[in-house]
């Protein structure tokens, strides 16, 4: 398993596809990286030369936030938001959808499992 910036990426699995394994590195971002290092996307990590990856992790390193670095600034930014008691923060605070989604019929991902109220149902008379 090769090894890329803290990350252990799959061996068997084509260099575009495994860079996202890395958190702040998606499709786009792989594919500039590589065409950057001039390695073709297509060739698997077991594959790939110590030059190669030492290029992948310079060029990763030196231009891109990644890991832990780019949790800590997302991290950072939530809570100056909710610091400065911005809407976007009070949203991040309740755990309500932030971007301006509907949440009367939808917004479920973010807000759990639906809870039944009880009490709503008619109770039968008793007799006496």
């Amino acid at each position: 398993m090769a090894l890329i910036s803290g990350v252990t990426i799959p061996d068997n699995k084509q260099v575009e596809t495994a860079l996202t394994y890395i958190h702040g590195i998606g499709l786009t971002t792989s594919r500039r990286i590589l065409g950057e290092a001039k390695i073709e996307p297509t060739v698997r990590v077991k594959t790939l030369t110590d030059g190669e990856l030492g290029r992948l992790q310079e060029i990763i390193g030196s231009h891109y936030t990644i890991e832990g670095d780019l949790r800590r600034l997302v991290t950072a930014n939530v809570k100056r938001l909710k610091d400065i008691k911005a809407y976007r923060g009070l949203r991040h605070t309740a755990n309500l959808p932030v971007r301006g989604q509907r949440t009367k019929t939808n917004g479920r991902t973010k807000r759990g499992k639906r809870l039944t109220v009880g009490g709503t149902a008619r109770k039968a008379p008793e007799k006496t």
